[in-house]
């Protein structure tokens, strides 16, 4: 850099400086004269509040006063006041929590979805994460009405297993997989129950299909196979209800389903007997059941 241009930069810095010094005691003489704004009229804004004070207002109000709408309000007056403070990221994950104890689990989602968005290689992302799952998960319907929630929850609890897999809300994820996988299968029973006291057996047998080969370890799968039985024995395909009653005999020994597939079987003069080309064999020998 040439001397000239040196002189210029420094010059242009004293400028600034200058300017700076001058706005400091025309806002310390502004600050003086009894809160009075540029426009000579008193200023009504409350001063900002210590961010820790908020926050801890805000924990009391959710742990002693039970109160979540004001400590919610604690929790976004931090993030109001002071957004970039390490006092406004745990407010945010703060008041996730208290909006999913309060049981507002869109609020909850939002605020938790926010908070992985803002910050995701903050240590507590996993439990941000799990609140948007629990959230989902908490409002899984009744298996007779729509399971939009249901697939919401179980997308949500794979995303903790799969990003934070030795976190300690991976434990408590994979058994939450486990039921709504559970109401899942169950839906499809319950479509397949319907076709198939309409004696549509085509439409009944591709529901219990998806139990059989997507809901294999959820406790319907045994249900499945003695409903398939009934369905192909209704259809004349014997030898794949044979096959049915074959692998939930061998799999489910003692269920009370598979005495049911075995009567069904032997009305018909047959006997439970195992084709492995069967889609069911191959279903089952995937996964290591059969």
């Amino acid at each position: 850099m040439s001397l000239r241009s040196t002189t210029t930069a420094r010059s242009g810095f004293t400028r600034r400086l200058t300017r700076g010094a001058v706005l400091v005691v025309l806002a310390v003489s502004l600050g003086a004269c009894s809160s009075l704004n540029i426009f000579g009229s008193k200023d009504e804004t409350p001063p900002d509040e210590p961010a820790d004070r908020l926050y801890n207002e805000g924990l009391f109000l959710l742990n002693n006063k039970k109160d979540t709408k004001k400590a919610v309000a604690k929790f976004e007056e931090v993030d109001r006041q002071h957004p970039y403070s390490e006092w406004a990221r745990k407010s945010l994950l703060m008041s996730a929590y208290a909006q999913y104890e309060a049981g507002n689990y869109d609020e909850c989602v939002t605020s938790a979805k926010r908070y992985i968005a803002l910050h995701p290689g903050s240590p507590d992302a996993a439990y941000a994460q799990y609140l948007i799952a629990a959230s989902y998960f908490d409002e899984i319907p009744d298996i007779t009405r729509d399971q939009d929630r249901t697939e919401k929850a179980l997308s949500a609890l794979d995303e903790v297993i799969r990003k934070y897999p030795t976190s300690e809300y991976a434990v408590s994820a994979k058994q939450k997989v486990e039921v709504a996988r559970d109401q899942l299968a169950g839906k499809e029973m319950q479509i397949g129950r319907y076709y198939l006291d309409k004696k549509d057996y085509t439409g009944a047998i591709n529901r219990f299909k998806v139990v059989v080969t997507q809901y294999q370890t959820t406790r319907q799968v045994e249900e499945a196979l003695m409903r398939l039985t009934e369905a192909y024995m209704a259809l004349g395909i014997t030898q794949e209800a044979q096959t049915a009653a074959a692998v939930l005999g061998h799999n489910f020994p003692d269920s009370p389903w598979y005495k049911h597939a075995y009567a069904l079987v032997k009305s018909g003069g047959l006997e439970p007997n195992e084709n492995t080309g069967s889609w069911i064999s191959r279903a089952f020998k995937k996964v290591g059941l059969g």
